[in-house]
């Protein structure tokens, strides 16, 4: 195992820019509504295809992009890789990003939106549970499997922020997945309990309870209530403590906003997601490992944690790639290179 150090900057027509003030990319301008820069906007013979599918999942209809290579051919055999979005994300955005990107090298690559969430059905909308987003991932994997000319001896996994963690957990039994890696991983579960940064630890109690209401209210018929959503001024914004939230309203909100993409989540999510934990048995996950985060990102704390306690593989590497913060890892083109870097030979070495 190693740790590695990317020695990554702004290109010079991005200094003093902060994250949403360059390349915005208007899913609005984009046929597939694609909200990233450089994204596919019409298949062509080639290049790389984008192909919207849809497919039943306990009995949900699960969203996704499936991404095809150059020249792809479905009577040849390609190595796979199934791509989890972040929390509140969608599959048109770093998921959507990420999955185009793995296929200019030559991957059959699949991105979906989560039960409940985005393009997917499922209500109430919104529901956020730990065991619904592993499911998806496994969900993801059977559909991929049967696709035209993807080689399921050679199916890899990648998880973005929630995603990343989710991805943990799934790999530890699902063995489908011959290796797995993490962008910016962010721990759903410890996050939700602690609070960002460990910073609500004296209110863990009083969240449950605000829970348990909600989850009661539900039941009797009553509204269904929602935690996460705000919707905030710019100044509100700039006060917010953490450089995840700050940036990532941005994202979200703005350059890269997406309709399907919200913060928010059902506030009875919260019994399900405060007993969870993405690293609790992560010593099941025998496959290669990659984890990559930024040397800015105020949610390194996760990816550190859960890196030496996946003490069932001796093939793992985590790379730090220096000045990215968590959000800057989902678009600057020179943090998501160094990623990519990464990712394309890890793929192909363990794929």
């Amino acid at each position: 195992m190693k740790t590695l150090f990317f020695k990554a900057t702004f290109m010079s027509a991005l200094l003093g820019l902060s994250a949403g003030e360059a390349l915005a990319a208007d899913y609005k301008k984009n046929p597939f509504a694609l909200a990233y820069d450089g994204a596919i906007s019409k298949n062509e013979p080639g290049k790389v295809n984008i192909h919207p599918v849809s497919y039943k999942l306990n009995g949900l209809d699960i969203a996704a992009n499936v991404y095809t290579p150059a020249n792809y051919d479905a009577k040849k055999a390609y190595p796979t890789v199934v791509v989890a979005h972040p929390n509140g994300g969608v599959k048109e955005q770093v998921a959507g990003l990420y999955a185009q990107r793995l296929a200019e090298q030559g991957y059959i690559t699949i991105t979906a939106d989560a039960a409940y969430q985005g393009a997917s059905s499922g209500q109430p909308r919104s529901i956020d549970k730990p065991a619904n987003r592993i499911e998806d991932i496994h969900g993801m994997a059977d559909f991929i499997t049967q696709y035209a000319g993807v080689d399921g001896q050679r199916l890899g996994l990648l998880g973005i922020c929630g995603g990343g963690g989710y991805s943990l957990a799934a790999a530890q039994t699902d063995k489908r997945f011959k290796s797995v890696a993490t962008v910016s991983m962010f721990n759903s579960g410890r996050v939700r309990r602690n609070g960002y940064n460990d910073s609500q630890l004296d209110t863990v109690q009083q969240r449950l309870q605000q829970a348990s209401v909600a989850r009661a209210q539900e039941a009797a018929g009553g509204a269904v209530l929602y935690s996460g959503d705000a919707n905030l001024t710019d100044e509100q914004i700039a006060k917010l403590p953490f450089a995840l939230y700050r940036q990532g309203y941005e994202y979200y909100w703005k350059t890269h906003a997406h309709p399907n993409s919200t913060f928010k989540y059902t506030t009875s999510s919260l019994l399900d997601l405060m007993r969870f934990d993405a690293i609790n048995q992560i010593e099941l996950i025998n496959q290669p490992l990659l984890m990559i985060a930024g040397s800015k990102a105020d949610s390194l704390y996760m990816t550190q944690d859960a890196f030496p306690k996946a003490t069932g593989t001796q093939d793992k590497e985590l790379f730090i790639i220096d000045g990215a913060t968590h959000i800057e890892t989902y678009w600057v083109p020179k943090y998501v290179d160094a990623a990519l870097g990464k990712l394309a030979p890890f793929y192909a070495r363990t794929l």
